[in-house]
């Protein structure tokens, strides 16, 4: 099946067919780091790290850019605040933002551009906009002429005749449109600065990533991405400014993801309920977090609860829970290892389990209905241990083994299931008695008393013994040479 992708330009789905075939080349625009990142802007880099490797998984070439900006009236204000130099405040954030992925375990972008490495294409786009008379200086800054590129609005659905001034944009005399935008900021004392024609300055947010998209994948790629809120101005600023100095398509489809809300709050500052990665990080696993991000439908949006954070650790729980079960009965799982999805070949291709997967992905990403089919399988190799609790027979051993690792050729793409499920339960087991959250004297002796219930038959003492446990996240398995226990997230 081929890939359709909702082009938010088209506002409909369309066939994926890339600039080269085989190839893909996709942007992103990412932090400005000025500030620690939030759980919005893990949705964002999860959404699209998800999307690469899909892309990679199905056999295309991929460049993946993802931008820092590193220079801006925010990033300015912080420095100044720490009375450091910029290029500090944005290197503190830079590391905090690798810092905060990796755990989530995003692969990083092929490329990771920051935008003060990017001046000289930066000042030939500018000059390419004047030459051609789309762009004017005034009072020191350049703006582009937002009325001299017919077809500005068509990204977000705006037309300019309809939009108030004062609403997303400054309200400038300086400008022929209140909607102009500013290429080229004149020096302020004390700012940094670099050389151009129109005196020393940095550049407008917007003209960055047109520069840095074009130097690196060419004045036509197939996919720039990006949160919803982006769409208005940034992205329509881009394509304008683009496709008016290039003269031709900026990019062939735009993908947004929908938005964080907290308690089916929007998140802000001003609300109190920004959630920070690192805080989420300390209380859930990542590979929690990632299933949670990833259980909407990345244009959808998301309501981020200890509800639903809570479904997704126990969902988690099921999954790590079903391979260890596989493991421990003989089957053999494939290992993920180097990024790859294990080795698989075409026969594996076929297995319906993966094939169901896919059929989700290659419609928009649609992970939502991916996890569905992963649980699915999760539900199947149950169903196939259960019925046999005497032994697997070795047709069964291979349909469990066939069907698990289905499932972690799905948690690859997912970003999920890099741990071994003895690591898992191993690693919630120590952070639980670490915490103290959980007393292992207690465990232990509840568990000997549960024993002794059996021996004496007494089922409805153990039973409720076990439900005890459970409301602790303690995992009881019993096993020919004993009982064993876990703790679930």
């Amino acid at each position: 099946m081929t890939i359709r992708i909702y082009n938010t330009l088209a506002r409909e789905k369309e066939v994926f067919e890339p600039v080269e075939p085989g190839k893909v080349g996709m942007y992103v625009c990412g932090p400005t780091v000025y500030d620690s990142c939030h759980i919005g802007h893990a949705r964002s880099v999860v959404v699209f790290d998800v999307i690469s490797r899909y892309f990679r998984e199905k056999g295309f070439e991929v460049t993946y850019i993802r931008n820092f900006t590193d220079i801006d009236d925010k990033i300015i204000d912080k420095a100044l605040e720490l009375n450091v130099n910029f290029s500090e405040v944005a290197d503190r954030y830079i590391a905090e933002f690798y810092r905060d992925m990796d755990a989530l375990n995003v692969v990083r972008a092929d490329f990771e551009p920051r935008a003060t490495d990017h001046m000289d294409s930066i000042i030939d786009i500018i000059k390419r906009l004047m030459d051609r008379n789309v762009a004017y200086a005034s009072g020191g800054d350049v703006f582009f002429d937002v009325e001299s590129f017919p077809g500005y609005g068509k990204l977000s659905g705006r037309k300019l005749e309809d939009m108030e001034a004062g609403a997303r944009v400054d309200i400038d005399k300086r400008k022929k449109n209140p909607f102009d935008f500013v290429l080229w900021k004149s020096a302020k004392p004390g700012e940094p600065l670099w050389e151009s024609p129109w005196g020393p300055g940095r550049p407008g947010w917007h003209i960055e990533c047109s520069a840095m998209s074009g130097k690196i994948l060419g004045e036509t790629f197939d996919i720039h991405g990006g949160g919803r809120d982006l769409v208005f101005p940034h992205h329509e600023n881009e394509r304008a400014q683009s496709e008016a100095a290039f003269g031709k398509k900026f990019a062939k489809y735009w993908i947004h993801n929908g938005f964080v809300n907290i308690d089916k709050e929007k998140m802000s500052k001003s609300l109190g309920n920004f959630l920070l990665i690192s805080d989420v990080l300390k209380k859930y696993h990542p590979d929690g977090i990632r299933l949670f991000l990833l259980s909407n439908h990345y244009r959808s949006p998301i309501d981020f609860t200890e509800k639903n954070m809570e479904a997704s650790a126990a969902g988690l729980d099921k999954i790590y829970g079903a391979l260890g079960r596989a493991e421990e009965r003989g089957a053999t799982l494939k290992a993920l290892s180097g990024g790859q999805s294990g080795g698989v070949g075409e026969k594996d291709r076929e297995n319906p389990s993966w094939k169901s997967f896919c059929d989700a992905m290659d419609d928009d990403f649609n992970t939502a209905r991916g996890i569905g089919v992963l649980f699915n399988s999760i539900r199947e190799i149950n169903r196939e241990m259960d019925g046999s609790r005497l032994g697997m027979t070795e047709e069964t051993r291979e349909k469990v083994a066939r069907e698990a690792n289905d499932i972690l050729k799905m948690g690859h793409i997912l970003g999920i299931l890099s741990d071994s499920p003895s690591a898992y339960f191993q690693g919630m087991k120590k952070k639980a008695l670490k915490s103290g959250s959980v007393d292992r004297d207690l465990v232990e002796r509840m568990i000997h008393d549960r024993a002794e219930a059996r021996k004496t038959k007494d089922w409805k003492k153990a039973d409720a013994i076990r439900d005890e446990l459970e409301k602790m996240n303690v995992i009881l398995e019993d096993r020919p040479d004993g009982v064993s226990w876990k703790i679930g997230e």
